[in-house]
């Protein structure tokens, strides 16, 4: 690793950071990244996830003021979301990835979409029997978390998504606690990866550097933008990521 390719890293990592701390498709910056400074997909992938381990402590000093009083929530959720991330790790590793890669782009689109249509989903979602809802919330975590452990590109939109329609919350507030689950998911499938994969550390330590600093400056830049404005730009980037990896596939 030459010394210009670590400067990207770490300036891609804390780029990566922000714009997913703050609610955006981070892999749009950090997996090209990684691709331009030679590494091939499959070792970026498993760089990518375990990098982002280090955005996790960042984005919760940064979302102190939305996590207040989250923290039983969390617990509930987060075993879910470890279970989820460690299977989608271990399908990575142990199968072939020619199938899953060519859904995950109508994946990524269509949590997109959902999020897009966010408000209408639950307020029609607030008028129905409630036992077809409660499902939503585990299941929708289960999916999205699993996702995140085999590629991870988008993950943080689809729990967006998933927490926006069936929690209710303001968006800041359910961007910090997706944070917060992707945290543990990242934990997860890096562990995994570490015990089964030969991981690039000379290409993680800078790229985790640079989360680490990124991830702290995100959440505030998401008070700043309208709920309505935000829930739009995230959508764009994940529908822009889905077109991507679509024509890519």
């Amino acid at each position: 690793m030459t010394g210009s390719q670590t400067v990207l890293l770490l300036g891609a990592g804390a780029a990566a950071a922000i714009v997913g701390s703050a609610g955006g498709t981070a892999s749009l910056i950090s997996y090209p990244a990684l691709l331009a400074v030679g590494i091939p997909p499959l070792p970026a992938t498993v760089t990518n996830s375990i990098a982002f381990v280090a955005a996790w402590p960042g984005s919760a000093l940064g979302s102190r003021p939305e996590l207040s009083g989250q923290a039983p929530w969390l617990r509930r959720w987060a075993p879910l979301t470890a279970a989820g991330s460690a299977v989608g790790a271990t399908l990575l590793i142990f199968t072939p990835a020619t199938i899953f890669d060519r859904i995950v782009p109508f994946l990524l689109a269509f949590a997109a979409i959902a999020l897009l249509l966010q408000p209408r989903i639950s307020a029609w979602l607030a008028g129905r029997p409630s036992g077809g809802s409660r499902l939503l919330l585990p299941g929708g975590l289960a999916i999205a978390s699993a996702y995140n452990g085999y590629w991870g590109a988008g993950s943080g939109i689809a729990i967006l998504t998933v927490l926006m329609i069936t929690t209710g919350q303001h968006i800041t507030r359910s961007n910090a606690l997706k944070n917060m689950l992707l945290g543990v998911a990242d934990v997860t499938c890096g562990v995994v990866y570490i015990m089964f994969w030969p991981v690039d550390w000379a290409a993680t330590a800078p790229m985790a550097v640079g989360m680490l600093a990124g991830s702290m400056i995100g959440p505030s830049l998401a008070r700043h933008i309208p709920a309505h404005g935000l829930r739009i730009i995230v959508a764009i980037a994940g529908l822009g990521l889905a077109i991507r990896l679509w024509a890519t596939s």
